[in-house]
């Protein structure tokens, strides 16, 4: 189904993504045909495939990403009770993800990309200037791009440890990283990707839920194949 979803343009991608109902939400369709793969992606940007990007890290295909928002979306919305929303998007890549999220958490919450590697930081960044939208984002603070180890989470050095409402990691993590659940707010949710315990051969995508009183339910999605969540690379 998902290869279908190619089309020559990003309008009939995104269309395409909701006719097979890889899409099914409506804000989530908005979100997407506000943000153009093409300044994402360096090669068949309209696709439904994964891409590389350099330094061995790749574009996840469409239908990943939007797997991703729609699994995480009752935690990007902002909400009376709920208004600033703080994300975190890790392995952000070519920074599409935060892109996208970004529009959907509204003028009062932040999306932060982290990478382990500074020119895909800095490519990230450079993608989101690419569009005005994107320029406002980042001019404003909705949307910022870090260099760390996003096994430890997204919280610098001296800053307030404030929690996320929604996690993405973008890498096939080797466990559920104890510091991401110290990170994620109750309640709160996590998008996944884990090594299956069998010879690191295959991955799932997991759902994490953190409660209101803290209590930690996970749910195996579906098999994917990521590149790994690793230290960066040395000099």
């Amino acid at each position: 189904m998902a290869w279908r979803s190619s089309g020559a343009s990003n309008r009939d991608l995104i269309e395409n993504l909701w006719r097979n109902k890889l899409i099914t939400h409506p804000q989530v369709k908005e979100a997407f045909l506000k943000v153009d793969r093409g300044h994402y992606a360096p090669s068949f940007a309209y696709d439904d495939s994964p891409q590389p990007i350099g330094h061995a890290a790749t574009i996840s295909a469409p239908h990943m990403h939007a797997s991703a928002v729609e699994h995480l979306l009752p935690f990007l919305t902002p909400s009376e009770t709920h208004p600033r929303r703080r994300v975190l998007d890790i392995g952000s890549g070519s920074g599409y993800l935060t892109h996208v999220m970004a529009e959907l958490v509204g003028p009062e919450g932040t999306v932060v990309g982290i990478e382990h590697i500074a020119p895909l930081r800095d490519l990230g960044e450079r993608n989101m200037g690419k569009s005005a939208e994107g320029r406002a984002f980042l001019e404003s603070g909705r949307a910022k791009f870090r260099v760390g180890d996003g096994r430890k989470g997204g919280v610098e050095e001296g800053e307030e440890a404030e929690k996320w409402d929604a996690i993405h990691v973008g890498a096939a993590a080797a466990e559920v990283h104890d510091a991401l659940l110290q990170q994620l707010k109750a309640p709160g949710r996590m998008f996944i990707p884990v090594d299956d315990e069998v010879e690191g051969w295959s991955q799932h995508i997991w759902c994490v839920d953190k409660d209101e009183k803290g209590e930690v339910t996970k749910r195996k999605l579906f098999g994917v194949r990521y590149v790994p969540l690793t230290d960066a690379p040395k000099a």
